[in-house]
């Protein structure tokens, strides 16, 4: 059975059964605890989460997943991998663990055909329950295990939790040793599990064990079944990359080895985990880069680029010495890009970066040899037999050189590395990382606690702002730092919630709404800011100007209008922006983030270069040619599948809803948004791009100004370009040409002034020369000159030094400077030759003008404070040359 036929079964199956088909989100989730999506529940968090009211009492997904926990398992299981499609089945408080293992069941043996006397099962150690089920199934007690913490799930934080269920599948003798899934994971493979959400846990303790806290309200399933291990099994192939979902991959790959994957049943070694390596993660990396994620130092940035060097390294290892991960990914849009349209939609996005991310770690690779040669040289050299911890951890931190290559080269300059200083500091680098991680998602769980509380009291905002900028309202909740209080006094500054909003909360780039609040008591509130509390929830942060206010109250909510306007002029203007961008440089441009505030706009894009200044003068003539035509702007709602069949983008790492806002800004512009914008293209414009620049590889961010900033722009350069004209007394389109030229004679001149100055030095420093005094041991030149200022002084001294010839000399010229005192010194080449340095012949002579000798060489150079006492310091230098010359 082919993966598109496991996917459709599994589809069909639950929906025939009052399922709602949700389509997967982005690997990027809308939820701040998590990096990356790595399961099927994380769009329905909010619904298990009792947050939000399904829309849907059951679902089912096929929801694209990242985890790279077991990274170092790929290709050395055969069923671990960092990217798969998890299929999933959800109840909120619809049905439970009888329905929830009966439709399991039936789907297995019926649906797929699986062998019931190959299926094991095993369940939570106090889950009664569910033993029990299963044996009324017809599951016999010898291939039903009890477990551990390997059979309760939670989501790392406080949150719904509860023992699970798995479905495990015998591979048979030739896969590991009998006993069941306690014993080898590897033979009997788990392919489903099923999660009963009954409790509710709370925090961690020190010892990293948490309390349950007892029964949800509302029992809910979350089910997971990987698509990789059941495609194996259905197959009938060894591993997850010898499916038809990687297989295309796995030959390119061969095809750039320019050998053979080690066959089924082979050991293989480490060329097979590097065939599956490369494979594999090539995989992952497409699709990362699809759902708009970019490699960076940090975040899931970091996880890309540490996929990407990974897959590099493997490569390596196989011989390939040529890019490899372009035609790798390649090989995946070919195969996935009809199932999953993003591929294909970001393909040149994805050649781009990997491209030039494979580039980049090459000349890493280059960097970090030539240092990892020099650190075994000076490690030869002091004749010891171990490269250091802290060497090996630099290389790694500093310029992301894989430790692995670090131990292969040292064990091949026959020395070792010292590992467990190695792996210490990097413990300690991801304790201090994940301690500030914790800290911050804490404080996040805080606050979303309380704004869980009240959500569940009081539900979510009534957001009235697309229509209207006033309201009447009553004040919910107020929160000062972190913790609901029943009123605040004038000065103060907390957060508060109303049950009807006009004010827009930030999202989608567009920042929040400010404006005013009065309460019927009469308290007057300055909202700061406006944000999303939970999704639907909006939370106002307001200083209280005057009064006091008290939750329960009454009050008039009304919104900046001038700024909410500038506000969608912003909006609509990065919406036109965004499609001349991708016209003017091609579809992979898409935003990849964005700023939309009053009367100025930041939009992020991937490209993998500059984009050349005749290019971005042609984007702004065309978003403001075609603001300039006046487009309607129209806002439509749809269904997603709708909307992504009209053509409408969505943007990277954007939530959306089974049913979406659309906005159509004329023929070329059509985004899902839920922001706020004018009503025509002319009342958006005009749009001022002030440049581009990267924020990070394959990453370009633009900034712009739009309607009245753009405008006072434009007037602030006219009068600049006014005055620059009246200066050069010339006509504004005439002042560029006459300022090029009479550039052209300053920088004339100033060649021409500099050749006569060298000329003059040089008959200077010839006079110096035929001044000079013949002392025991030598001739010197002390001597104080005008006019000259750093540089031109130690020019002088070195000339006059070269003209003594090869005569030990020395030479010290002081002058007056800016109101300090300059000394240079020179030595010519036969005194040098001595070990002699021009600086002993300052030192004496810095101090008494206040200040230091610096340069070691022939030359040197020394300033002070004191230039009322320079002619005193050139005498206690013509009294160290004497005395030197004479030793």
């Amino acid at each position: 059975m082919r993966s598109t036929q496991i996917r459709s079964t599994f589809l069909d199956f639950f929906t025939s059964r009052g399922h709602r088909h949700v389509p997967s989100s982005p690997l990027i989730p809308s939820d701040p605890t998590l990096l990356l999506a790595n399961a099927g529940m994380n769009q329905f968090k909010p619904y298990l989460l009792g947050e939000v009211t399904p829309k849907y009492p059951r679902a089912t997904t096929i929801q694209k997943c990242a985890r790279t926990s077991d990274i170092d398992n790929v290709g050395r299981t055969n069923r671990h991998a960092t990217f798969f499609e998890m299929m999933g089945n959800f109840s909120f408080g619809d049905y439970f663990k009888a329905d929830a293992i009966a439709y399991a069941w039936e789907l297995l043996t019926q649906g797929y055909n699986l062998e019931k006397d190959r299926l094991w099962i095993t369940v939570h150690q106090d889950d009664d329950e569910a033993e029990q089920l299963w044996r009324k199934i017809g599951i016999p007690s010898e291939r039903i295990q009890r477990l551990g913490a390997d059979n309760f799930w939670d989501m790392g934080v406080p949150g719904p939790c509860g023992p699970s269920s798995e479905l495990n599948y015998d591979r048979g003798p030739a896969f590991g040793r009998e006993g069941g899934p306690a014993v080898d994971g590897e033979r009997y493979v788990e392919i489903w599990n099923l999660v009963f959400m009954q409790s509710m846990r709370g925090e961690d303790d020190d010892n990293g064990t948490f309390p349950i806290l007892g029964d949800l309200a509302q029992q809910s399933i979350d089910t997971g079944l990987g698509l990789d291990r059941l495609a194996a099994i259905l197959q009938d192939v060894e591993n997850v990359c010898s499916t038809d979902l990687l297989l295309p991959t796995l030959t390119t790959v061969q095809e750039l080895a320019g050998r053979d994957y080690p066959g089924i049943g082979s050991a293989g070694g480490e060329e097979k985990v590097s065939f599956q390596v490369v494979s594999e993660h090539a995989r992952s990396i497409a699709y990362l880069i699809a759902d708009g994620v970019l490699p960076a130092k940090d975040g899931r940035g970091y996880v890309l680029r540490r996929l990407m060097r990974r897959a590099i390294r493997h490569a390596r290892t196989l011989g390939i010495d040529r890019p490899v991960l372009a035609p790798a990914t390649a090989s995946v849009i070919a195969n996935l890009g009809d199932v999953w349209p993003e591929l294909t939609h970001q393909a040149s996005l994805i050649e781009q970066v990997v491209t030039a991310e494979e580039e980049s770690f090459n000349r890493t690779l280059a960097q970090g040899t030539r240092l990892l040669n020099a650190a075994i040289t000076r490690s030869r050299d002091s004749r010891s037999t171990t490269l250091t911890g802290e060497t090996a951890f630099e290389l790694h931190d500093t310029y992301g050189f894989p430790v692995e290559l670090t131990i292969e080269a040292a064990r091949d300059a026959g020395l070792t590395v010292d590992e467990d200083r190695f792996t210490t500091l990097l413990a300690e680098q991801q304790k201090r990382a994940k301690a500030g991680g914790k800290a911050k998602t804490a404080e996040a769980l805080r606050r979303q606690d309380v704004y869980r509380e009240l959500s569940s009291r009081h539900g979510r905002t009534d957001f009235v702002g697309y229509d209207r900028l006033d309201t009447e309202a009553t004040v919910l909740g107020l929160i000062s730092e972190g913790t609901v209080v029943p009123g605040t006094d004038q000065g103060s500054t907390v957060e508060l919630v109303l049950d009807r909003s006009p004010f827009y909360a930030e999202s989608g780039g567009q920042v929040g709404d400010t404006g005013i609040i009065r309460s019927a008591s009469g308290a007057l509130l300055e909202v700061l800011d406006t944000k999303l509390g939970l999704e639907g929830f909006h939370v106002h942060t307001v200083r209280v100007r005057e009064g006091e206010i008290r939750s329960g109250e009454q009050a008039e909510a009304l919104v900046d209008g001038p700024r909410r306007d500038a506000v969608a002029r912003s909006h609509s203007a990065t919406h036109v922006l965004h499609a001349m961008l991708r016209r003017t440089l091609g579809d992979h441009a898409r935003q990849n983030g964005s700023l939309v505030d009053a009367g100025r706009l930041r939009f992020d894009f991937a490209h993998s270069s500059a984009v050349d200044p005749a290019q971005l003068a042609a984007i702004q003539a065309l978003t403001n040619d075609h603001l300039l035509d006046d487009p309607e702007v129209r806002i439509w709602h749809a269904t997603r599948s709708e909307a992504e069949a009209a053509g409408a983008t969505a943007l990277f790492g954007e939530k959306y809803g089974d049913h979406v806002r659309i906005v159509d800004i004329g023929d070329f512009s059509r985004e899902l948004c839920g922001g706020t914008h004018v009503g025509h293209g002319s009342n958006a414009g005009p749009v001022r791009v002030l440049g581009e620049a990267s924020i990070g590889s394959n990453l370009r961010r633009i900034e712009a100004l739009t309607g009245r900033d753009a405008l006072t722009y434009h007037d602030t350069e006219r009068r600049l370009l006014e005055e620059l004209s009246a200066l050069l007394g010339t006509r504004p389109q005439d002042a560029p040409g006459t300022l090029r030229k009479r550039l052209d004679t300053l920088a004339a001149a100033q060649q021409e002034l500099a050749r006569l100055r060298d000329a003059e030095l040089r008959t200077r420093a010839q006079q110096l020369a035929a001044s000079a005094r013949t002392v025991p041991g030598g001739r010197i030149v002390t001597e104080r000159v005008t006019g000259l200022g750093p540089g031109e002084l130690r020019t002088l001294a070195t000339d006059t030094a070269d003209l003594l010839g090869s005569d030990h000399a020395v030479v010290v010229l002081g002058s007056e400077h800016g109101g300090k005192a300059l000394l240079a010194a020179a030595i010519t080449p036969s005194l040098h030759a001595t070990g002699t340095q021009a600086s002993h012949f300052l030192t004496a002579a810095a101090r008494t003008v206040g200040g230091g000798a610096g340069g070691n060489g022939p030359t040197s150079s020394a300033g002070g404070r004191r230039p009322e006492v320079l002619d005193e310091a050139l005498t206690i230098a013509a009294q160290d040359a004497v005395q030197a010359l004479g030793q």
